[in-house]
């Protein structure tokens, strides 16, 4: 399957221009960084708290946004001129995500900087960020492809932001109600177990093992999105 950086590219700026232009769309930028200031902590529970401005952030936005830039195409009907264009599979899917991946990555960076989080390993915390990107924003492009416009985008993304966010958090109970270790295996339970661990100076296994669970749901999740994009193309 070919790939065209230019048809990419024009993707881009096309998607660049509507989220510039939809301000409730563009407004979940600030969400992230205020959490930050809002959860900012010094104490021993820095990491917990920075992974679940990480997580809230990574639905709320990254999700969020993907979601509703695909189902506004679907609303003015332009997704489908999209898919009967000459560009590729991958052209539409890399050309629609470029733009949330660049933003999700700025703004993550810019959240770290305003929390203060201090990571001994720089380029685990920014493997285990960018992976994460890329699961959230293929999580929103199946939230996109099945939401007709963007108030059924909207909705479709709060069962992410509920479960992915509160998940961790859930397993406080684990003792108690043993079915929730299954929630162990969520993405996002595993960010925040890669980020404590980083905090307590772990290494080998508990500090890879996160990212390789992380990095398992990204390319299965991202193959998913991949299918029905195609199977949503075929229905067309």
């Amino acid at each position: 399957m070919n790939v065209s950086l230019k048809r990419i590219q024009a993707i881009l700026i096309k998607d660049y221009k509507e989220f510039s232009r939809n301000y409730a769309i563009s407004v979940m930028i600030l969400f992230p960084l205020l959490f930050a200031l809002i959860y900012r902590s010094d104490g021993g529970e820095q990491a917990t708290m920075y992974a679940f401005v990480m997580n809230f952030s990574l639905a709320m936005l990254t999700s969020f946004v993907q979601a509703c830039l695909i189902a506004e195409e679907k609303e003015r009907s332009t997704l489908r001129s999209l898919m009967m264009t000459p560009a590729s599979m991958l052209d539409v899917l890399i050309g629609k995500s470029s733009l949330v991946f660049i933003i999700s990555a700025v703004v993550l960076a810019a959240s770290t900087y305003l929390f203060g989080f201090e990571s001994t390993n720089i380029l685990l915390l920014v493997a285990a960020l960018g992976i994460s990107i890329l699961l959230y924003t293929a999580i929103g492009t199946i939230c996109g492809l099945y939401s007709k416009s963007l108030i059924e985008a909207s909705l479709s993304v709060f069962p992410v932001l509920i479960i992915f966010t509160v998940g961790p958090f859930a397993l406080l109970f684990e003792d108690d109600y043993p079915v929730l270790a299954v929630l162990n295996y969520l993405p996002s339970s595993q960010l925040s177990e890669l980020l404590t661990n980083m905090e307590v100076g772990a290494s080998g296994g508990d500090l890879y093992m996160p990212l390789v669970i992380i990095s398992i749901w990204a390319v299965v999740v991202t193959i998913i999105s991949f299918i029905l994009y195609k199977k949503r193309l075929m229905d067309y």
